[in-house]
């Protein structure tokens, strides 16, 4: 883990999240990152997408954009 990542854990959670979905809701997205125990500092950052479906570039996006 990289010091400056803002969102540790989340790039390999993500390749295995959208390995068979092209669009995932969020909260499916919240639930299954806290089932595969990503950090409190990932966690909140999903946490705080608002409702929605994403593509794997929009979660990217917006948790970076909720880190900034």
């Amino acid at each position: 883990m990289a010091p400056h990542d803002p969102a540790p854990g989340l790039d390999r959670f993500l390749d295995e999240l959208f390995v068979t979905d092209e669009r995932v809701a969020r909260d499916e997205i919240v639930r299954k990152a806290t089932a595969a125990g990503l950090p409190a500092i990932t966690l909140s950052r999903l946490d705080a997408l608002p409702e929605g479906e994403y593509a794997y570039d929009e979660v990217v996006e917006a948790v970076r954009l909720i880190g900034d």
